[in-house]
């Protein structure tokens, strides 16, 4: 969440800011200040009768010990039961207002960039690059779910069965692809100096709340009432999790994590073309890196994260494209981010495969997450993330462009991690 005294220093800058987002908080963030101006006045008074108890506890043991005076202390002992009730009533209004000032900030997403340009939606994005020869595609091309059915890859009928929709069941050289396309990418994630992690895929609710999932999308996470566990929509949110309550010396930093996990969302739909397949599901396997760093790194650490991910993506020969996301299309939490989206060649359309991005101080401020500069200040880490990469539309991709007439062959970079180099009708 943002932090208050910025928002105090920087009033104007963080309203005209936010309606990069289409979204005008002129009215809560006067509600905010108020609060806040409030709870200073609250402490001061706090703070002046707690110095008046000291004074009085300072005046009655001095009294006691002279023995020979005949003061009455009964007065300042009266005031001094007074006070502490006073002091319980300001504590808890305290508290009282705290909760207020914390419940108003979270649902103030955070200040983008100033790189991003203003938009509704994801018409108004801004598409940085593309990668890939345009060929023309015929109308034969099977899409992947056919493909899926046809050389035995995955049992959609299944999956639902067994789960329901959006939960698709891997099988034979499917899950082996699927297997590969995991080790590949953590291998290539790890030669590239991210540390490997196989986090929880449960996370309690302070850890779903520190990287923003909630309350932002808490109708988006299935939860486990009776433990109060929400099921991990990445693993970004457990990995960042590990660094919550933490602080680091400048020389330490960036840190740099990747993980793969079994990924959860309850959106997805169940109908309609966009949704067939494997476009878009309730459960997928996902390759994530995250990375904390100094605030004086993060974009440029930003920028290394979307070349080590279009890296990966040349490497499967894949066509894509980079997508700037403007203020509307932005994530609750982030500052900037960029899409990847890969061409299906045989829907005729982008897929998403990733988003990176930078969150700033924005998840590192619920986190506690802090570094040690040289001058001894104590100032929050930048914490960003990106999918290196999401499996499913990966897996789509590949399978339509690579489908020939006498079966699918295999991208060159992953003759090491597979038993096969094409898939073939199975005998």
């Amino acid at each position: 969440m943002l932090e208050i005294n910025k928002i105090k220093e920087n009033r104007q800058f963080v309203i005209e800011s936010l309606k990069k987002r289409g979204v005008d908080i002129t009215k809560e963030i006067g509600m905010l200040l108020d609060l806040d101006k409030e709870r200073i006045e609250n402490q001061q008074k706090l703070d002046q009768i707690l110095n008046e108890g000291n004074k009085i506890a300072q005046q009655i043991g001095q009294i006691a010990r002279e023995k020979t005076t005949k003061e009455d202390i009964s007065p300042l002992k009266k005031r001094a039961s007074d006070i502490k009730i006073e002091v319980k009533s300001l504590t808890q209004n305290g508290k009282k207002i705290e909760l207020k000032i914390r419940t108003q900030l979270v649902q103030i997403p955070n200040i983008p960039h100033n790189s991003v340009h203003p938009g509704n939606n994801e018409n108004d994005n801004i598409i940085e690059l593309e990668w890939g020869e345009a060929k023309e595609t015929n109308n034969s091309l099977l899409p992947h779910w056919e493909l899926a059915e046809k050389y035995q890859l995955i049992d959609f009928t299944s999956g639902s069965k067994i789960a329901g929709s959006g939960f698709p069941l891997y099988k034979g050289m499917g899950a082996k692809l699927q297997r590969g396309l995991i080790n590949f990418f953590l291998d290539y994630n790890t030669q590239s100096g991210y540390e490997e992690y196989i986090p929880p895929y449960f996370v309690n609710e302070e850890s779903a709340f520190n990287t923003g999932q909630l309350p932002d999308k808490d109708g988006m996470m299935y939860h486990i009432t009776n433990d109060n566990l929400y099921v991990i929509p990445t693993a970004e949110v457990p990995i960042t999790n590990i660094f919550s309550n933490s602080r680091f010396h400048e020389y330490e930093l960036p840190i740099k994590c990747t993980a793969y996990s079994p990924c959860f969302r309850r959106e997805a739909g169940s109908y309609g073309k966009d949704v067939r397949g494997l476009n878009r599901l309730h459960q997928f396997d996902k390759v994530e890196i995250v990375q904390i760093c100094h605030p004086d790194q993060s974009y440029q650490i930003l920028d290394a994260m979307v070349k080590h991910i279009s890296e990966l993506l040349k490497q499967l020969d894949l066509r894509f494209r980079i997508v700037k996301l403007c203020g509307g299309d932005l994530g609750f939490t982030s500052a900037l981010t960029y899409d990847f989206e890969v061409y299906s060649v045989a829907q005729k359309k982008w897929l998403e495969v990733s988003s990176v991005s930078n969150f700033e101080t924005y998840q590192s401020n619920r986190l506690k997450l802090k570094c040690l500069t040289e001058k001894k200040e104590s100032i929050l880490c930048h914490t960003l993330n990106g999918s290196a990469l999401a499996l499913p539309r990966i897996v789509a991709a590949i399978l339509e462009k690579n489908q020939r007439k006498d079966g699918i062959v295999m991208p060159s970079i992953l003759s090491q991690y597979l038993e096969f180099d094409k898939i073939s009708i199975p005998k």
